[in-house]
C-alpha cells in the first residue's frame, strides 16, 4: 500500500480530516497531501487525537499539480451528479482491477472538499474519476466515508500487486510535453478555435488514454520542441 498517497483538496472540516488520517492508518496508507487546507481548520486537526504521525508528517501544497507532480498516476473521486467529463470514469469495486493494467509507482488517490467536491479543473488534472456507487436518492458521501471506503477497499483486494506494461511518466513530466505541444500548436496556428486551456485538456486527455511510456514523451517532446524551432525561423 505503500505506492498510494491520499490527496485531499481544500479540506474545511478538522473532523473529516482527521477521519480520513485514520482511515488511512487503519488499512495501511501513510502518505497524506493537502491541497490548500483552511490554515485555522488544518492546525485544529494536527493538534486531535488519532494518526497525529500521518498528519504531522502530511505536505502541504499551494496547488493541485504540485501535489501530483511525482505521482504516475491519479484518481479523482467524484459522485458524477450534473458532471460531464473527459476523463475514463472507474467505480470504486473495480479500481485494483483497472489499476492492474498501469505501471505506476505512486498514485495518488485525490479527494475534494466537503461542500463542493472537486471542481472540473480539478478532476481534468487527474488521469481518470472514480465513483462510489450509491442509491439515487443519496448519491454522494461523506469526505471521510469516501476516504474509509477507498482505502478500505484496496486493502481489501490487495491492489499492491506488480502491474503490468511500461512505467508511467509522472505527472510533471506528463505537463512539460503538453506545455511543448501547446507551443507548437501555437506557432503552428492549430486548433485556434480553442482557446489554450482547451487544448491542454485535449492533449492531456489523449495522453491518459493512451499509456505513453516516459521514453514515448520524451521523443514527442523532442520533436515538438523541434518543430517549433523550425516554425520560428521560417521567413
Amino acid at each position: 500500500m505503500n505506492k498510494f498517497t491520499i490527496v485531499l483538496v481544500r479540506p474545511r472540516d478538522p473532523n473529516n480530516i482527521g477521519a480520513a488520517a485514520r482511515a488511512m492508518a487503519n488499512f495501511g496508507l501513510s502518505e497524506l497531501r493537502v491541497v490548500e487546507p483552511y490554515l485555522p481548520t488544518w492546525q485544529i486537526a494536527v493538534s486531535a487525537v488519532g494518526a497525529q504521525d500521518i498528519l504531522q508528517n502530511a505536505k502541504l501544497f499551494s496547488s493541485l499539480p504540485q501535489a501530483l507532480a511525482d505521482c504516475h498516476l491519479s484518481i479523482a473521486t467524484t459522485a458524477l451528479k450534473n458532471r460531464q467529463l473527459n476523463e475514463q470514469i472507474v467505480a470504486l469495486p473495480q479500481l485494483s482491477a483497472w489499476l492492474q493494467n498501469y505501471n505506476a509507482e505512486k498514485i495518488a488517490l485525490v479527494f475534494g472538499n466537503e461542500k463542493t467536491g472537486l471542481s472540473n479543473e480539478d478532476i481534468e488534472m487527474c488521469t481518470a474519476a472514480m465513483h462510489i456507487p450509491t442509491t439515487a436518492k443519496q448519491p454522494s458521501v461523506n469526505l471521510a466515508q469516501a476516504v474509509i471506503l477507498t482505502c478500505y477497499e484496496l486493502a481489501r483486494s490487495q491492489a499492491d500487486t506488480t502491474p503490468k506494461g511500461p512505467k508511467l511518466p509522472t505527472f510533471e513530466q506528463t505537463e512539460l510535453v503538453i506545455n511543448s505541444l501547446e507551443n507548437l500548436m501555437t506557432a503552428a496556428h492549430f486548433k485556434q478555435d480553442f482557446s489554450c486551456e482547451q487544448r491542454q485538456i485535449l492533449v492531456r486527455t489523449l495522453f491518459h488514454k493512451t499509456r505513453l511510456s516516459g521514453n514515448d514523451l520524451f521523443f514527442i517532446k523532442k520533436l515538438s520542441d523541434q518543430l517549433v524551432s523550425l516554425l520560428e525561423k521560417k521567413p
